[in-house]
This record gives structure tokens, sequence and C-alpha cells, in this order.
């Protein structure tokens, strides 16, 4: 289905948050970036996983956190569609073992070179149990690239922040979405600038634009120490604010994503 057009001032909002939301650490990351282990959270979009695999082919460790949540349908569906990974078998797999696969076989990297974390359903659970595996294993990080779907990126890095919060000689995390979303309005209707295959369809990105920014809010509703406190505290601009209310107030916006969830 087409997404209609949005007005150039929601448009703009838009893409601003999505830009945000998909913090880069990096100007343009390359094999020889300093770095010993790249962590892959579980997710759907396709070229997110493969910037993981193109990372940790150069010899480092990739630590994959995904089991089975409510977002897992999404992965068996891009795996289905794509050209080559979808001799994958995907029914009733937790993410990491698939995410395994696809880095093993189709990215050739060593499964002793590969950790598979499979238990976690969340952002706060994949920077747990990353903690607690890595500790398990003795394994010391000095610096590791968190990759993650660009929409939850930001978010997981605050949950990284919060889970190693005080501890001592804790990793210097940092943050690689591997894929900057960016919506146009093009001839047949909202679409994503740059040709990307399994990514997100268009109204589920704007929602999950629109459920972002709450979330990550320090206050008595969101997840920051003075909410539910499954993050370290973010700051979040003025003009992200303005922003998302931009989104909020469009009424043509929300009438589209309303009859879509419908």
């Amino acid at each position: 289905m087409t997404f209609p057009h949005l007005a150039e001032t929601t448009l703009n909002a838009a893409n601003r948050i999505g830009e945000w939301l998909a913090q880069n650490d990096f100007t343009s990351p390359q094999q020889d970036v300093d770095a010993d282990c790249v962590v892959l959270a579980g997710n759907a979009v396709i070229p997110t996983i493969d910037a993981a695999c193109r990372l940790s082919a150069a010899n480092r460790l990739l630590l994959i956190s995904g089991g089975i949540g409510h977002s897992t349908p999404f992965l068996y569906a891009a795996v289905a569609r794509h050209p080559r990974y979808n001799v994958l078998q995907t029914a009733g797999r937790a993410e990491a073992d698939i995410l395994a696969d696809i880095a093993h076989r189709f990215w050739n990297i060593p499964r002793e070179r590969i950790l598979v974390e499979d238990k976690s359903t969340n952002c706060g659970e994949n920077a747990r149990f990353t903690r607690d595996m890595l500790t398990s294993q003795g394994i010391t990080v000095g610096r590791g690239i968190v990759v993650q779907d660009p929409t939850m990126q930001r978010r997981t890095m605050a949950t990284f922040a919060r889970v190693w919060e005080g501890a001592d000689n804790a990793p210097r995390w940092v943050s690689y979405p591997g894929y900057l979303p960016v919506l146009r309005n093009g001839a047949d209707g909202l679409a994503f600038t740059h040709a990307a295959q399994d990514v997100w369809p268009v109204d589920r990105y704007l929602s999950l634009l629109l459920g972002e920014l709450p979330r990550l809010q320090d206050d008595a509703n969101g997840y920051g120490p003075r909410g539910r406190g499954f993050i370290a505290h973010v700051d979040i601009p003025e003009a992200l604010q303005e922003a998302w209310r931009t989104l909020r107030q469009d009424a043509s916006l929300c009438d589209a994503l309303a009859s879509r969830s419908l």
C-alpha cells in the first residue's frame, strides 16, 4: 500500500527525528575501526544486520542478542523476502539464531567468533544478558560497537549505559545503526529516499517514530531514571520535542496511520 504525501514541515520533522534516533557515533565506520566486539541486537532491518556482519568480518567478536518477541515475525518476513537469506529456516527460532546463520553462512564469520544470546525479548534484556554473557565467558571488552534497528538505536545505547552504570572497567560502547532512513514525497506517495530492501513499511516506520520519544522521556511516564528506570537519562533537544509535536498534530498523518492500523 502506498502512503499519502506529507506536508513539507511534517516530512522534515519526521526526518529530523529519524536521524536523531539513529544515533551514529561514526562519520564513516571502516573495517579497521578500533573495537574489540560488535553487539548486534535482534531486529528485522536487513541493511542494519548486514552492517553489523560487515564490521564483524574483520576479526571481531560478534555477540548477537535476541530471543523471540513481539517483533520477531518481522524478521521472519524480512528473511523470507530476501533473495539470498530466504533459504534459512525461521519458524519458531530465536532472532539471534537466525542472525548467527546469516553471519556465518553469508558473511563467512567463523562460529567460534559468534556468541549467541537467545533469551532476550526487549532492549533492557539485550543489554543485561549481553553483560551476563560477557562476564560468564570471561570476556573483557575495551570498546564495543552496538548495532540496532535505527529507530531504537538511541534507546538501546541508553539501556547499555544504564546496565553498566557505575561498573568498574565498563566497556566504551559506541553506536552505529548501519542505515539512516530518510523519507521523501515520491511520485507514488511517501517513500524512503535511498533504495533499500527489507526495511519497514512507511506506516510502521512513522508509528515507531511517534512512539519512541515518549519512551525516552525522563519523567513519570518515560523509561528514564525518574520513570521506569530502564534507561540512563537522555537529553532530548527542544527542536526534537517540537518535531514530535509536529507529527502528533498533523491530522492527515494520524488519520492515515489510524486507517492502516484498523
